[in-house]
């Protein structure tokens, strides 16, 4: 019977915090019109935890629609991968397709090798685990509320290097060119994010693990994936471990802010 209290008061705790954390996410998202435009202010939640979850929450969503365009992309990929291993070859529609997937996620088109541009395609264009996304996206704005998420819309530290691109850093060095990338939207932002990982040279082993893991049957997690994004923050290793910790630390927060059912 005080086992049975105490489950019940666990589950009345849970049920509280998912209630405090709606109020709080509604509270943020007053006046910053539909999910994935403006970033909704974090700064104004004092409770840390509420503040983690409302962000995830908030976040979650973007990240799940991206990656279900992703999965309509490999869809066809995958279904021009079929014609080939038939023996046929793709019709004009097909190929015109495989053509602009080519383009976004920057594989060079070669007419006289569509084979050849299917199999590289198939590795790109693959989803990013949404705890990987989320986490990076926390690590790289501070849950949000850095100056670049707040007046650009830059979650993952992005750069460009054109003139006005951007937001100028405080502290850039002199000499340097680089702005850091202003984003109309936080679904833009998640996207270039995305496509970043996907296209980058310094992010082939990522994709590399993710081919693998594929073949092998084995899920596709941010705790396997995010050894192959050494590159991603000077720190390399380091900046690794700390993406690992992130994820298995906020393990509940993460799977809180998934729709469950």
């Amino acid at each position: 019977m005080a086992q049975l209290r105490c489950l019940n008061a666990m589950k009345m705790h849970c049920d509280i915090q998912k209630f405090l954390t709606i109020i709080a996410l509604a509270v943020v998202l007053v006046g910053c019109g539909s999910r994935g435009g403006k970033l909704p202010d974090f700064a104004a939640i004092e409770d840390v935890s509420l503040m983690k979850q409302s962000f995830y929450s908030y976040l979650y969503p973007i990240v799940a629609e991206e990656n279900a365009r992703i999965l309509e992309q490999r869809d066809t990929v995958g279904t021009i991968r079929e014609v080939f291993d038939t023996g046929q070859e793709p019709g004009w529609l097909q190929r015109r397709a495989l053509k602009a997937l080519a383009k976004e996620y920057e594989v060079e088109w070669e007419r006289d090798n569509v084979a050849g541009v299917t199999k590289a395609l198939w590795r790109r264009v693959d989803v990013i685990p949404a705890e990987l996304a989320l986490v990076q996206a926390a690590k790289e704005s501070g849950w949000g509320r850095s100056r670049f998420a707040v007046e650009v819309n830059n979650l993952f530290g992005h750069w460009c290097y054109e003139p006005g691109c951007g937001v100028v850093p405080n502290r850039r060095s002199a000499g340097a060119g680089h702005e850091v990338a202003a984003f109309d939207s936080v679904s833009e932002s998640v996207r270039r994010y995305m496509n970043n990982l996907n296209t980058h040279d310094r992010y082939a082993p990522m994709r590399l693990l993710r081919q693998e893991r594929r073949s092998q049957d084995q899920g596709v997690t941010g705790v396997a994936l995010a050894p192959g994004l050494t590159a991603y923050s000077e720190r390399g290793e380091p900046y690794v471990q700390e993406v690992i910790s992130m994820i298995e630390q906020n393990k509940a927060l993460l799977y809180d802010a998934a729709p469950q059912g």
